[in-house]
């Protein structure tokens, strides 16, 4: 490919207004700082901007179940009593790491809308690079809140890749497994999944282990690097060049 790339970058303005709670290290609002820095430096001038739409109840159950996305959409601070069984069945609320708050429907809507956005760009061929800083949200389950996650945004994106492409690849390098997504898919040789995190000593969420591989169809498209404390720079890229290399070899996204 010749020429500069295309950049679409994609920041809904109410995205960083939701607020987790006191205490809670998830803090949507630096969402708001990194937009600010994107046009501090200029950097909006080097891309398109989009502002994207939020997420209908009807994509967010292309992967997740139905009652699931009911679920989040009908809870709020003020009626958690009516919804006491159905938090403990799906993993929410304030004895979990994922608690409910003003707008939390609508945040999960935001931020996984623009991440539909991207996909569907890069789908039609309008962009070479789609980023949604406020996505990533990669330990949500099918029917299961987890780890500051509600709706995962990132299996709603490859399946909507998948529409148009053979094979997709996911690269993970939060300190954290990438359990969410690599479960989605774990069953699939379409998408491959690659997750370098940190591993061991009860840190969360526990998965990852290097012999978790996939299985059926996709028993080998799951790649775990489970790394331990200490890790240095030239030791991580000693593990990262040589993994990718032969996956792009062999897998071909």
């Amino acid at each position: 490919m010749s020429g500069k790339q295309r950049v679409s970058y994609f920041y809904h303005p109410e995205v960083g207004h939701f607020y987790y709670g006191p205490a809670h290290p998830m803090k949507p609002h630096r969402l708001k700082l990194a937009h600010h820095l994107v046009l501090s430096y200029g950097l909006y001038k080097e891309m398109e901007c989009y502002r994207p739409h939020p997420a209908t109840p009807g994509e967010l159950s292309a992967f997740h179940s139905e009652d699931y996305v009911n679920f989040l959409s009908r809870i709020t601070p003020d009626n958690l009593r009516q919804f006491s069984t159905q938090m403990q069945r799906f993993q929410a609320g304030d004895m979990t790491d994922c608690p409910i708050f003003d707008g939390l429907f609508e945040f999960a809507q935001l931020y996984t809308g623009a991440s539909i956005d991207g996909a569907i760009k890069l789908n039609n061929s309008e962009t070479d690079i789609a980023i949604n800083w406020s996505g990533g949200l990669h330990h949500a389950k099918k029917s299961e809140a987890s780890g500051f996650c509600y709706i995962n945004d990132i299996v709603l994106a490859i399946l909507e890749l998948l529409k148009v492409h053979a094979r997709v690849l996911y690269i993970d390098i939060d300190v954290h497994h990438g359990d969410g997504v690599e479960e989605a898919f774990y069953c699939t040789d379409r998408v491959m999944t690659l997750s370098l995190h940190k591993f061991g000593e009860g840190f969360f969420p526990g998965t990852g282990h290097i012999k978790d591989v996939g299985a059926k169809e996709g028993t080998g498209y799951s790649v775990n690097a489970p790394l331990t404390d200490g890790m240095t720079d030239e030791a991580y890229e000693g593990i990262f060049k040589p993994v990718m290399d032969k996956i792009m070899d062999i897998f071909r996204p």
